[in-house]
């Protein structure tokens, strides 16, 4: 019997490392040639798989594939597509099972955060109810750290990395102008209910009064006074105030201060904006000028200062799923556990998808201030470990650095057109 083929795919919003953990499950699948055949993915993540449209990575360089480690982006391509029950859209169920089988595809891969953990676990259900027993395995990754049971997710650890660079070095710009110029700098960050990100701002103060002077979370209300009143303060006893706030920062009424009344796949709203809404607070309230800037699309693509610790992590995982998948488990996600703090130790564990799908992890309250503005000491210890060592890409004789592109070569289609 033909050894089943691996099909590896990438969902939702891509992080720093994602291709890391590509770089992870090519090259465990071809250490276990005895019991996996090729590993396709899907372009463009599910999508791509609906219309039989799988790049085959036997026809990458073997260099290129080593690249993945240090390239940003999704380099198979990514998608925000929501699989609905097989009740409401059995066509898509049966036609991602014809695919499965065309190819002799035994092991699926969804590479994602808690959306793609409930698309993987719908997919895992598929084989048992049609016929065509398919492993499918979930592979966790967003930079939202939002997934439950994990301890952290790959890609956070980078973006934490980039938002307490950024802050830390935009406040030395403020705080040196600040006595004629701009006196409050406002980061928006992503984070649409939990705010690990907004939180990872805090690891740049290294000292009482250093900057952010502020952060706001999407677990805390909103309260226009007191955060004027904070950044006020600030202002009269440092000369200036920097300030990170998530996208996903909320009104007394539940309402986001950024809600752009945009709904995507998954009905999610549309994001983005916070910023200038808080700096029109502070114009408006107290007088001051201000700069602001939206870190959007940058914080999740900025390999070049990623996390060592995130790198091996988002790499970890991936050899971590084909290992699941050699060992016949199925409807399951491998994990971060952490062992130490002091040495920070961590382990690959593993947890079912149903556990995962469709849940969101919050930041917990001991991890947030008093004032509801700040990180605790406990909140430290959690990160500080994630955005610990450097893993910088090559850089290139233009000063630039080497990231690689796939060729995507796909494999001829043997079934009709299918459009989605």
């Amino acid at each position: 019997m033909a050894r089943k083929n691996v099909l590896y795919a990438q969902s939702g919003g891509v992080t720093p490392v994602i291709n890391a953990t590509a770089c992870g499950v090519i090259e465990a699948a071809r250490e276990h040639k005895e019991q996996f055949g090729k590993v396709y993915a899907g372009r463009d993540g599910i999508i791509g798989v609906l219309r039989e449209e799988l790049i085959d990575t036997s026809k990458e360089r073997k260099a290129d594939i080593a690249g993945l480690r240090h390239t940003p982006g999704g380099a198979f391509g990514s998608c925000r597509y929501k699989l609905r029950g097989m009740e409401e859209n059995q066509r898509e169920y049966e036609r991602l099972i014809e695919v499965f089988k065309a190819h002799n595809i035994g092991v699926f891969l969804y590479n994602g955060g808690g959306d793609s953990s409930d698309t993987a676990y719908k997919v895992s259900q598929i084989g048992q109810k049609m016929g065509f027993p398919v492993q499918c395995i979930g592979v966790p990754k967003t930079i939202d750290n939002d997934l439950p049971i994990t301890d952290n997710c790959p890609g956070f650890g980078s973006v934490a990395k980039y938002v307490a660079v950024s802050i830390m070095e935009a406040s030395l710009d403020v705080e040196s102008m600040a006595s004629s110029s701009t006196k409050v700098f406002i980061l928006e960050v992503m984070g649409r209910h939990a705010g690990w990100i907004a939180a990872a701002g805090g690891l740049a103060q290294q000292e009482q009064g250093d900057p952010p002077h502020v952060i706001l979370f999407p677990e805390v209300t909103f309260d226009e006074a007191a955060f004027l009143a904070k950044v006020d303060r600030a202002v009269k006893k440092h000369g200036y105030c920097s300030v990170v706030v998530s996208e996903g920062v909320r009104d007394a009424s539940g309402k986001f201060l950024a809600d752009a009344g945009v709904r995507d796949a998954f009905g999610h709203a549309q994001l983005g904006g916070v910023a200038p809404v808080v700096a029109g607070l502070v114009k408006a309230k107290l007088g001051y000028k201000y700069h602001w800037a939206v870190s959007d699309y940058l914080q999740r693509s900025a390999r070049h200062v990623a996390s060592q610790t995130d790198v091996d992590q988002a790499y970890a995982m991936g050899a971590a799923a084909i290992k699941l998948a050699a060992e016949g488990k199925s409807g399951v996600m491998p994990i971060i556990e952490r062992v130490s703090d002091q040495p920070y130790r961590w382990r690959a564990g593993e947890a079912q998808l149903s556990r995962m799908a469709n849940k969101e992890k919050m930041m917990p309250k001991k991890f947030i201030s008093k004032d509801g503005m700040g990180i605790t000491a406990a909140a430290r210890r959690y990160l500080a470990p994630l955005i610990q060592g450097e893993a910088y890409p090559p850089y290139g004789k233009n000063g630039l650095p080497n990231y690689v592109r796939m060729r995507k070569v796909l494999l001829d289609k043997k079934l009709p057109p299918f459009e989605v």
